[in-house]
């Protein structure tokens, strides 16, 4: 199974060198190197200022305003997922998202509903859609979910659950494929997350897991046109 994350450094490997033998590089000024290291002083700053903030949304009893029942996305379903089955957070303060993880639920929409309010399960996705388009929302954006089966991956993303098998692509149906992209390219919009497969992955693609979904019949060519083409209609008429 291949494994896909999201890579946001470039390389720090060298790609110039001396050239034959000669001492060809020019000698750097005093005034230019002060400037440099003012710069990267500069940058370092803003760095550790970031983490700093992030830092500061960490520490107990720092939340956001919330409302029962609110919803992040207009035309959801809220229906609360245990509070064993996810962890309190005030992303993207604390946590910057950068992915969104696709699963398929390997039973009915009921059934991952059940599970995801059990306590004893261990854990839930921010969304389900079902077959019929329409989207539940059971645990907060804010929050991070117990979706991916990695730590790293689960802080910066955000799950969403698909009604069907894997093994049965007759599941996937068109009203679910329409209303999953229009939510993903909400998503993305939201955090400025890349409308592409390295930040759109499915749950398989996430190193360390066990879980084979969403499946070799997902159609992710179709999917991402979906995505791109709601995203794409949502900047012509924002919410």
């Amino acid at each position: 199974m291949g494994t896909r994350r999201a890579s946001k450094n470039g390389s720090g490997d060298g790609g110039t060198s001396a050239s034959g033998g000669k001492d060809t590089g020019r000698r750097v000024g005093r005034r230019a190197l002060l400037i440099g290291t003012a710069v990267a002083a500069v940058g370092t700053a803003v760095v550790a200022r970031d983490e700093l903030t992030r830092a500061w949304w960490r520490v107990p009893g720092v939340t956001k305003p919330r409302k029962e029942g609110e919803v992040d996305y207009t035309g959801a379903k809220w229906v609360a997922a245990s509070d064993a089955n996810w962890r309190l957070a005030d992303r993207p303060d604390d946590f910057g998202i950068d992915m969104v993880i696709i699963h398929v639920t390997q039973g009915s929409f009921d059934s991952a509903v059940k599970v995801f309010q059990d306590p004893a399960h261990g854990a839930a996705a921010h969304y389900i859609v079902r077959k019929d388009g329409h989207v539940t929302q059971m645990i907060r954006e804010l929050d991070v979910a117990y979706h991916a089966g990695n730590r790293d991956y689960n802080e910066r993303s955000v799950g969403i659950e698909h009604e069907g098998f894997v093994e049965r692509p007759e599941d996937f149906t068109d009203e679910m494929y329409e209303a999953s992209a229009r939510l993903t390219a909400r998503i993305c919009a939201r955090y400025d997350i890349p409308l592409d497969r390295e930040h759109i992955l499915g749950h398989v693609e996430v190193p360390g897991t066990d879980h084979t979904d969403p499946g070799e019949d997902w159609d992710w060519d179709r999917y991402m046109k979906l995505v791109r083409a709601a995203a794409a209609a949502q900047t012509s008429t924002p919410a």
